[in-house]
């Protein structure tokens, strides 16, 4: 895609740092996507190949608006799209002929799948050796649960970062999010910034990205593994605490709404322990430093939720503040909507769909000061760059119309 696409709103002129980049997207839902988004936002041109007919599943999931899931505006902006049936050889042909021409081809397929259909890591490195691929699944290309399926929930899981979510002696819970596929993607969009480097700094070839998402997730667990290697200890849900640091709490206020209130560095307890009128335990020796104060969370946050249930979220708010406790509110949706904070950070932004709603997605993250990203373009619909893309590769109008008739294009 490019600026004479006079039917897709245009950002602002400045060079993009991954201009120029080629990115193929052969996944569908999050993880692959969410990867291939991440570039794009910051310059890559990014080619998405959806099944004929349905396309990505993802247009389908959560609300919908005219069809179409409000979702695909913040998942798929950037990118274009063709329609075209991966399951047959004519198909599996032009797909070859993009992966050839392509800096990046991101799959997040199970294992084997890009192999049947002869698209696999050591075909595509062997015909364009400077390629890159990521690949994402559940469990990984190798090991004895290659094979499976594998979703967010469940790499979640076996990361361990389900079974310390909730409450004690309740039922596991989730995020809410699949934050399984999105840090995979992450993990997956590094992985190609790496490659990149790699290729175009030190002049190597492309290399495979291997990415599976119970270990993006694990990346991020911190002590977990080592305090049971260490001392055999199971961590276990501790609700809204952080079990080990203290103070770091969810505390009830008198209007029922809870405060969040990170007191848990040395200084700032003190701080904390003033505001709330118990300067005993702020100038207790003993609880100068995390590991004395974590011996006695239970008392030190009965202090605190005595102080919070007797003044209302606003004002125990206003009170954490103005002596620089790190404290908020716990937000939904609409309060980030209307949060003049996010809105003077430009992390909030709205765009308009093929279907003429307007909406509001997150921004571009992280923000570079010299080459920053952009929303250059609104997420595509079904197959919307199917003639412009193939016409591109070489292919002529009367190829690609016999291509349409037989079903293997839209």
């Amino acid at each position: 895609m490019n600026n004479r696409d006079k039917n897709l709103p245009i950002a602002k002129n400045h060079q993009q740092i991954l201009s120029g980049i080629k990115v193929l997207e052969l996944g569908q839902l999050i993880a692959g996507p969410f990867a291939s988004k991440t570039l794009a936002d910051f310059g890559a041109e990014v080619i998405k190949v959806e099944s004929p007919g349905e396309g990505d599943p993802l247009r389908k999931w959560r609300m919908l608006h005219k069809g179409t899931s409000v979702w695909w505006q913040a998942q798929s902006r950037n990118k274009q799209s063709i329609a075209l049936d991966l399951r047959v050889k004519e198909g599996q042909a032009i797909a070859r002929q993009l992966a050839l021409e392509a800096d990046v081809v991101i799959e997040n397929f199970r294992p084997g799948t890009l192999e049947k259909w002869g698209l696999g890591w050591e075909e595509l490195h062997q015909a364009n050796p400077k390629m890159i691929m990521l690949r994402i699944s559940g469990y990984g290309q190798d090991g004895p649960r290659r094979d499976e399926p594998g979703f967010a929930a469940i790499g979640e899981a076996m990361a361990g970062l389900r079974h310390i979510t909730g409450h004690p002696n309740e039922v596991p819970v989730r995020a809410g999010v699949s934050l399984g596929d999105t840090i995979a993607g992450l993990h997956g969009a590094l992985g190609v910034l790496l490659a990149l480097y790699e290729r175009d700094a030190r002049g190597g070839d492309g290399q495979m990205i291997d990415v599976a998402l119970y270990e993006a997730v694990f990346n991020l667990t911190e002590s977990l593994l080592p305090e049971y290697s260490a001392f055999g200890a199971i961590r276990q849900p501790a609700g809204g605490a952080l079990p080990g640091i203290a103070p770091s709490n969810a505390y009830r206020c008198k209007d029922g709404q809870y405060v969040l209130i990170a007191g848990n560095g040395d200084s700032i307890y003190k701080r904390l322990m003033a505001l709330i009128g118990r300067p005993d335990l702020g100038e207790d020796p003993t609880l100068a430093h995390n590991d004395g104060r974590a011996k006695r969370v239970a008392e030190i946050d009965g202090a605190i939720n005595a102080w919070t249930g007797t003044l209302s979220i606003d004002e125990v708010l206003k009170d954490l503040v103005g002596v620089q406790v790190p404290s908020g509110k716990i937000y939904t949706a609409k309060d980030i909507s209307e949060d003049p904070h996010y809105h003077a950070r430009g992390v909030i932004e709205t765009v308009e769909g093929a279907d003429g709603l307007k909406v509001q997605v997150p921004g571009i993250i992280p923000k570079l000061s010299q080459n920053p990203g952009a929303i250059r373009y609104r997420a595509p619909t079904l197959g919307e760059h199917t003639d412009s893309v193939l016409k591109a590769a070489g292919l002529t109008d009367e190829q690609i119309a016999l291509l349409k008739k037989s079903g293997v294009l839209a």
